[in-house]
This record gives structure tokens, sequence and C-alpha cells, in this order.
């Protein structure tokens, strides 16, 4: 015979409020983790917690290895706790979410730039590395150019109206 865990009631009404609201169950899963990596931390069931406690989990996330996102996201589980299954919102207000700072893509220098255009081996390639630099093309967008999509016949800045 095979032993089942039982499940304690706390986390028997988070899974039903986590089926009721539809809640993906990839989601499902995180939450529980989440709620099981608070209450280990506290060393006792999350619904005895404070907001002091709530707020130093949250500096021990940060103070940890924990990335932005994954702290973001434990977070996310324990707050569905608190504010709908325990209807903790006094506790559910401690929680904050770090902002994830934005990546800027690489650009290159003018240096670069000459370097990469003296590297093409004709002058099509040349051509095609030029258009892709000065329009901002991505390369996939070069890729798919065609000489229909290049409009030669008179300039755009010219007013033929005169």
């Amino acid at each position: 015979m095979s032993e089942t865990n039982p499940v304690s009631p706390l986390r028997q009404r988070m899974i039903e409020d986590m089926a009721a609201r539809k809640l993906n169950p990839h989601t499902q899963r995180s939450h529980i983790y989440s709620c099981k990596r608070f209450a280990a931390w506290l060393k006792r069931s999350p619904d005895t917690a404070t907001p002091d406690e709530v707020r130093r989990f949250q500096l021990h996330l940060v103070e940890g290895d924990a990335s932005i996102c994954n702290r973001n996201r434990i977070m996310t589980g324990v707050r569905f706790l608190f504010r709908v299954t325990l209807r903790r919102h006094d506790l559910a207000a401690e929680i904050w979410h770090i902002k994830e700072p934005q990546k800027l893509p690489p650009v290159l220098s003018p240096e670069e730039v000459k370097r990469v255009l003296t590297m093409a081996t004709s002058l099509k390639a040349r051509a095609m590395l030029t258009l892709a630099y000065g329009c901002g093309l991505r390369a996939s967008e070069v890729v798919r150019l065609r000489a229909c999509d290049i409009d030669c016949r008179e300039p755009f800045w010219r007013d033929n109206s005169t």
C-alpha cells in the first residue's frame, strides 16, 4: 500500500481557490511551491505571519541568490495566499515587486561599423550591410528583402509640384 501525505486544510483551500479561478496547473504548482518556501523560512504555517515577517522574507529573497524574476514569482504566489485564500489584505499590501531593468540592445560603435563594412566580400554584401545598418533593419528583414521592395524612382524628399 502506498502512503499518501495528508494535505493541510490551508493548502487544500488554496488549491480549491486556484481551481475555482481556473489557474493554469503550472501556475498552481508554482504558487504552492512559493507558499511552501515561505512556510519553510517562517518555520510555521503562513497564516500566522506578521507584516514584519513578510517584509523580512522579501529582504531574504533580495539578499539571496534569487533573481528578480524568481523573487517576483515567489511573492506572487504568497500574495495569492494572503489576498484570496486567507483574505488578509493587510499582509498582501506588504508585498512589493521589483521592477526588472530593461536590457538595451547592443549598439556598434562607428569604428565597429566601419570594420564590419570593410569585411564585406562583395559590393552586394556591402550594400546590404549598409542598407541594414542605415535603416535599422533586423537580420530577418534583410534576408527577406527583394529588389521590388526598393523604390528607386524619385527620391521621396523632392517636391515635383513646381
